[in-house]
């Protein structure tokens, strides 16, 4: 990679990410991003924080100077539209998924989900919007595999969509991160509905609804791959072409970031209840004790392989425009750049922070 002079077209890093945990989240957090855009003499902004036509580019990528870390649905929706994006990384946090019935339900295990209606949020205003169908439809998808079962043995019942600005804002996130089709599955006008991440959890405590299928259980992660698992680190390429060296500034202070969550559970879950707009006991049950270790992103075969996995499901239902090449969209040097700047300053007795 050729690190080249400041573009003056490009003065501003733009950050967006989903509220759940990440590295990046973290490094944003101990305002260490700020602090390397601005030795690369750039501004620094949050996504979420600028107005509206700004904001809303969370989902379709065409701001220069964007790198997101979020779900995948609009990460590859918006490459299979034609946004110019690159994939940078890939992270893997199992974050509670799960499959819910109500308190008095008969239903048993996922083999008697047949003949049964589940709820599926209706579409929102474009496939990348889309994100909580998408979800529910591969979460699933896997637990009818698990009971040997198909969309086909089962009745679908849309369940509406969260109603939002559609852009992301802190309130928007805090609608979006309550579960759709909480209320459908309360009036019995479904019989189970798919819940993720840590409000999720809480929903379900606080409803007294109980859990048919535990997809964080399951040994295979094909059936675990949804929306946030794997999840992507995607940038614009303007400014990878541009000011590559910004990129791997932002990976580099991500894995610091990662290094420093592994010793710091605590103060990482405080920091997680502030993104997911959720308590202590909602972290607790939809990430465990051990996530903090594993917060690294990586573009390891297996990961690459799982987004591939990803990408095929949202094509064969409709959530994208066109199919495209995983392979193609994955830019390796700037990570392995960035492992490389950590890891001398290991060797160097330096410390990452």
């Amino acid at each position: 990679m050729t690190i080249t002079t400041p573009d003056t077209a490009l003065d501003t890093l733009w950050y967006t990410r989903c509220p759940v945990p990440t590295a990046s989240g973290l490094a944003n957090s101990l305002g260490w991003l700020g602090e390397r855009a601005a030795r690369n003499d750039l501004g620094f902004s949050i996504l979420q924080d600028a107005e509206p036509a700004i904001a809303s580019h969370h989902f379709d990528h065409e701001l220069s100077g964007l790198i997101r870390e979020g779900g995948n649905v609009p990460a590859i929706a918006a490459r299979a539209a034609g946004s110019p994006t690159r994939l940078i990384g890939l992270t893997w946090i199992d974050e509670s998924q799960a499959i819910l019935v109500g308190p008095d339900s008969p239903i048993t295990d996922a083999a008697d989900l047949a003949g049964r209606r589940i709820g599926i949020p209706g579409w929102a205003a474009d496939q990348a919007r889309s994100f909580p169908r998408a979800m529910a439809l591969h979460g699933f998808a896997s637990a009818l595999r698990i009971g040997g079962l198909s969309f086909a043995d089962v009745v679908i019942r849309e369940t509406a969509v969260n109603t939002d600005p559609q852009v992301r804002t802190d309130a928007a996130d805090r609608i979006r991160s309550a579960s759709s089709g909480v209320e459908e599955l309360l009036d019995g006008s479904v019989d189970a509905i798919y819940v993720k991440g840590a409000r999720a959890a809480e929903v379900a405590i606080e409803n007294n609804l109980r859990v048919l299928v535990d997809l964080d259980r399951t040994e295979s992660k094909r059936l675990r791959v949804n929306n946030g698992t794997p999840r992507p680190i995607t940038v614009h390429a303007d400014l990878l072409e541009q000011r590559p060296e910004v990129v791997v500034g932002f990976l580099a202070e991500s894995l610091r970031a990662a290094d420093w969550a592994a010793t710091n559970l605590e103060t990482v879950r405080e920091v997680l209840a502030r993104e997911t707009f959720s308590g202590p006991e909602g972290v607790a049950k939809a990430y465990g004790d051990e996530f903090h270790t594993s917060l690294h992103p990586s573009l390891n075969d297996e990961r690459v392989e799982l987004i591939g996995v990803q990408k095929q499901f949202l094509y064969a239902h409709g959530f994208l425009a066109h199919d495209f090449d995983i392979e193609g969209w994955v830019a390796s040097e700037p990570l392995e750049l960035a492992l490389a700047e950590v890891a001398a300053e290991r060797a160097a007795g330096k410390g990452t922070r």
